[in-house]
Parts: structure tokens; sequence; C-alpha cells
């Protein structure tokens, strides 16, 4: 009994991941700790070992097999190239600054440091604009599309080139196109649903998720970047990578570091900010940088587009 109990929870979690189950409360908030399941699993594997429940072992021994399976491949891959050969090369800097403006001072200095071309920003709140600009990213980055909101639910996106912002996004998020260099068009989204942390949230998150635009064959290279509130094993996020993206972590072997919380051990952490692709783009490189003051870590992708 005991070697079951053990066991039986890990076989329902492969079922939940592989046929993307995950949907409603609790089952969204569980999900993202699939890492840790692998390690469950093995530990229950080898519990009923030692139980002498030898179908048990094998049971909880193939659920790790599976888990990894899931899991492992966030660790491999290396550099791509941009579809039908090289173009420009895009920085492309995400950070929830949690509604802080020293954190927001914080980005602007690792802009700086990192020369991101573009930078989104989600939890922006009036004074959070503020100190963004007395910090020097509109200096730094002149092309910007701020929409300030207050409890953090605001965004902005600021730019070497120049900006043309798209209407008709979620209240309090912000895109923008732009042309860089010699490349094609881009079209940038600064990405913050809520956390699905009940039932109600949850149905506001997955609708905020399926809202957000496929990217396309032709036209402009769709880059979106946040913090989705989710990891690669929501099948939300899944769902949305089917349409034509690439998580930029997840290409170059960096999807298993984590981003969230970056200031205390618990909850354990999790992968849920993300620089999401064109799958026309190449990814040369990713970069995860604590940023003082906020309870995420700052993003930095390479991007290399294709040919203009």
């Amino acid at each position: 009994m005991i070697a079951w109990l053990l066991v039986l929870p890990c076989a329902a979690w492969v079922v939940v991941r592989a046929f993307g189950l995950d949907s409603g409360h609790p089952l969204t908030l569980l999900i993202v700790y699939t890492p840790l399941a692998v390690a469950g699993a093995l530990a229950a594997a080898v519990v009923a070992a030692l139980l002498r429940r030898g179908r048990a072992a094998v049971v909880a021994l193939a659920c790790a097999v599976a888990l990894a399976a899931f899991v492992a491949p966030r660790a491999l891959g290396g550099p791509s190239t941009a579809e039908g050969g090289s173009g420009p090369r895009l920085r492309v800097l995400t950070a929830n600054v949690h509604v802080k403006p020293r954190a927001a001072e914080a980005l602007v200095a690792l802009a700086r440091r990192t020369r991101a071309d573009v930078v989104s920003v989600q939890e922006v709140n009036p004074e959070v604009a503020r100190a963004l600009e007395r910090a020097g990213l509109g200096e730094l980055l002149p092309g910007r599309v701020v929409e300030p909101r207050a409890a953090g639910l605001g965004s902005a996106l600021y730019a070497r080139a120049p900006l043309t912002k798209i209407a008709g996004v979620k209240d309090g998020w912000v895109a923008a196109r732009a042309r860089v260099g010699g490349g094609p068009a881009i079209e940038v989204h600064a990405v913050h649903p809520l956390p699905p942390l009940n039932a109600a949230a949850e149905r506001r998150w997955s609708a905020d998720m399926r809202a957000l635009p496929s990217a396309r064959r032709t036209g402009p290279v769709r880059i979106l970047a946040g913090d989705f509130n989710a990891t690669l094993d929501h099948a939300e996020l899944r769902r949305l990578l089917d349409r034509r993206y690439e998580d930029a972590a997840d290409a170059v072997g960096r999807g298993l570091r984590a981003t969230w919380p970056a200031d205390r051990r618990f909850p354990p952490p999790v992968t849920i900010d993300h620089v999401i692709a064109d799958e026309r783009c190449g990814v040369r490189s990713l970069r995860v940088f604590d940023l003082p003051g906020s309870d995420h870590r700052a993003v930095l992708a390479e991007l290399e587009l294709p040919r203009g």
C-alpha cells in the first residue's frame, strides 16, 4: 500500500503532462514543478524497491524516465541561424521590475551594460515609469511606448529604433513595430498575464495566453517578451509555441534556468519569464541576470533576424 501510494501520483503526473490536462486550478499551479517530479518519481522507485515491491518500483522508474524526457531537452541545444540566411542581430531584454523603482534603475544599468536593442518591462506603475526615465532609459533607447498602470498592471517597451504603437492589445500591455538595420520589420509585444492563483484567475490567464497573436510565414517578425507566468510544462505555453514560435532559452539549452522567485527559496524557483521569437529567427545566446529590488530575474536573448 505504501509503495503504490507513492507511485500512483507519479503516474498521474505523467498522464497530465503528456496529454496537456493541466488546465484548471490547482493543476495549473502544480504542473510547473515537473522538473522536481522527476526526483520524486526516482525516490518513489527507491522506496518501492526497498519494500520489495518490484512492480511498483518498475512503474515509478518508468514515470521518472517519462518525466525526464519532458524536461531534459531544455538543457540541450545551441546557437541557431535565421531562416533563409543571417540578418541583423537583435538583443531583447525583458524584466518584471515588481513595481520597484530600485529594480527599474538596475534594469537601466543592465540595458546599458548589455547593449540591449529592445527592453520589455512589466509591472510598470507611474513611479516606476518615472524611475526609468530618471535613470536614462529614454536617452539610451529613444523609441518607447509606455503604459503605466496602478497596482503594477502596466508595461513598457523601449528600443533603439523608432517604435510605432500597435492598437487593440490588452489594457496595460503594449506592442509596437520597428525596423532594425537592414532587417525585416519586427513586432514586439510586452506580455504579462496575471498568475493563475485561483480558478477565476486561471481562466483569465488562459484567455490571455490564447489571445496572443500567432507568428506568420511572411510579414513582420513577431517577438513576445515578458513574464508569462507559465513554464514549458504548461499546455497553454506549448500551444503558443506551436503557432510558429520558439522559446529562446529552450532553443539554446538554457530552459531550466529559473527566473522566479529570485529573492527567496520558497516556493521552489521556476522559469516563467521568456523571450519567445518567431521561428524564422535564429537564437544566438540567452543569459539570465539578477535584478536587485525585483523578485524576478531579467532575461536577455540575442536573436538573429532573417534577411530583410
